[in-house]
């Protein structure tokens, strides 16, 4: 995949919406191995994006903008002659968007059309939208703003005429160590010698690194022919089989006993699920799957956009009926040390 890589990156301007954060950062880290032109990172993070500023020095072919995308004009403006656009800018704290749901709607759903206009105004040639597992058959604001994300994408890639635009997006369930994960919080809890707080012990969550999250975008950026909805498929871990893990590792780490450290169950926050899906049966029907992922071609109008199996390298006609973290035997706790801590 990497020389492929070198081919699709080297001297081609890059956009990356969202692009201090923890999914977005590692985007640009990546793009920068293959000698890009110009990346372009976009971020209303004034402080993130010093920091991120700060750790990467003195690379020429970077730009740092100021912006959101749910300013249209300003994405004009950093769209201009960009060839491929990462699209990571959301609102994805599942709480903060149930009790903030008009804005979750502007940055999620509104935003993501400034995306998809503005890329097709200034002829980009790939738009690879970042989505997440909360999008399936989502039971609060913030998955279904993502989901809202995921249709638009989907229908960009019909309604474009003759503009060459090939628009896709990626399913990813929860990012290790990223700033959303728990394990930040219980790490600093543990620090302050607090107890954890758990939300359900019984829930299970679709997990994978971030390095994976960029191996899926840019096996994505290869592949897709448009429309299309690629997912690794993904280890499931059981929280508080998790919990104990980060306990016995952090408290090791800060000089106590593990029995010091106390579980303190707060009950599911709002919009909350006990289990994760990634594929529903109704996608299933029409997805194909390789040793390592799934790909959900576009629902509309199927009959008439010639997909088939032999686009995909190495694809078959998918046989899960669903992709639901419920179905999946959770990692035990020594294939979960090995996989946070690689031992």
């Amino acid at each position: 995949m990497k020389n492929d890589l070198g081919n699709v990156f080297k001297d081609k301007k890059i956009l990356v919406t969202g692009g201090t954060g923890c999914i977005g950062s590692e985007i640009v880290r990546n793009l920068l191995k293959y000698d890009p032109k110009v990346i372009r990172i976009l971020s209303n993070d004034e402080d993130s994006m010093f920091r991120l500023m700060q750790e990467l020095g003195d690379y020429d072919n970077t730009r740092f903008l100021i912006g959101d995308i749910r300013d249209k004009e300003r994405l004009k403006l950093a769209m201009e002659n960009i060839d491929i656009v990462y699209h990571a800018a959301a609102l994805k704290h599942v709480p903060l968007c149930e009790y903030n749901p008009f804005e979750a709607i502007k940055t999620n759903v509104l935003g993501t059309q400034n995306v998809i206009e503005t890329s097709l105004g200034n002829d980009v040639d790939k738009v690879i939208n970042i989505s997440t597992d909360k999008a399936v058959n989502p039971i609060n604001t913030m998955g279904a703003t993502k989901l809202l994300a995921e249709k638009l994408i989907i229908d960009a890639n019909e309604g474009k005429g003759i503009k060459k635009t090939i628009f896709t997006s990626v399913r990813f369930g929860n990012v290790l160590f990223s700033r959303g994960s728990v394990i930040p919080l219980f790490e600093k809890q543990i620090e302050q010698k607090k107890p954890i707080t758990i939300t359900n012990p019984k829930m299970t969550r679709f997990v994978m690194s971030i390095k994976d999250t960029v191996d899926l975008v840019f096996l994505a950026t290869l592949m897709a022919k448009g429309g299309e909805i690629f997912i690794f498929k993904m280890p499931v871990v059981r929280l508080g089989d998790l919990t104990e893990i980060i306990i016995e590792k952090y408290s090791e780490l800060y000089g106590y006993n593990k029995d010091e450290i106390h579980t303190k169950i707060i009950g599911n926050r709002a919009g909350e699920k006990i289990f994760e899906e990634l594929m529903t049966e109704s996608e299933s029907e029409i997805a194909f799957e390789t040793e390592d992922m799934l790909i959900i071609p576009p629902q509309l109008e199927l009959e008439n956009l010639n997909y088939d199996v032999k686009d995909y390298s190495n694809a078959s006609k998918c046989k899960l009926n669903r992709y639901v973290s419920k179905d999946i035997r959770p990692l035990s706790g020594k294939e979960i040390k090995k996989l946070l801590f690689g031992f």
